[in-house]
């Protein structure tokens, strides 16, 4: 795993989408972090609720965009993308450094073979002294993403044989190029037909 940024701060930073100081987002952080045993259950806990509890929008055939992280969990569900900007903002909401992953994958073998982005999240573990890679997609038939320290277990499985990528990278911050993908476009199926193909950080 590389960071993107050599400075941790930008990794705990809160703005806009990733928006820490809202009331709804410090209550929900708190209540975990007081369930919790120690940092490691704390992301533990926070990571399976998000994967759990916040549907995401294909899933539950819900045509709203959200982005921010206040909007997320107040809507209770996003696409990957937005789900990961919640994950972000409950783990920073107690200082514990997150940030940005991607992979392109196929949208769908069968139906939308073209290749876009996918996104995850990047946390760092005190503990461990290490970067880890989670996956609060949702899990579904086919798709079982799990929590562990050790070993990775996301969402989907890269098969660079399809032109599929994994991407080793860990961004402070959403990349804008997905941004604009969420807010210009109305709604979730007009999305579909235009989800990034490309990162504005590449350039």
């Amino acid at each position: 795993m590389i960071q993107y940024s050599n400075n941790i701060s930008e990794y705990l930073a809160d703005d806009d989408i990733i928006d820490f100081h809202n009331e709804e987002i410090r209550k929900l952080s708190n209540k975990l972090f007081d369930k919790a045993s120690d940092e490691i259950d704390y992301i533990k806990l926070v990571y399976e609720y998000v994967r759990d509890n916040i549907s995401h929008s294909a899933d539950i055939n819900n045509d709203v965009i959200t982005c921010s992280a206040s909007e997320v969990l107040k809507a209770g569900h996003g696409i990957c993308f937005a789900k990961s900007h919640l994950l972000a903002v409950l783990l920073r909401c107690q200082s514990i450094p997150a940030g940005f992953c991607y992979q392109k994958l196929i949208l769908d073998d069968n139906f939308a073979p073209e290749l876009i982005y996918h996104g995850l999240n990047g946390v760092f573990l005190n503990k461990f002294n290490k970067w880890i890679r989670l996956d609060a997609r949702g899990n579904k038939n086919g798709v079982n993403a799990q929590f562990s320290t050790e070993f990775e277990q996301l969402a989907f499985p890269i098969r660079a044989e399809l032109g599929e990528k994994d991407i080793f990278v860990i961004y402070p911050k959403p990349d804008a190029y997905v941004l604009e993908k969420l807010r210009v476009n109305k709604n979730r199926v007009e999305l579909w037909t235009n989800l990034p193909d490309k990162l504005a950080y590449d350039k």
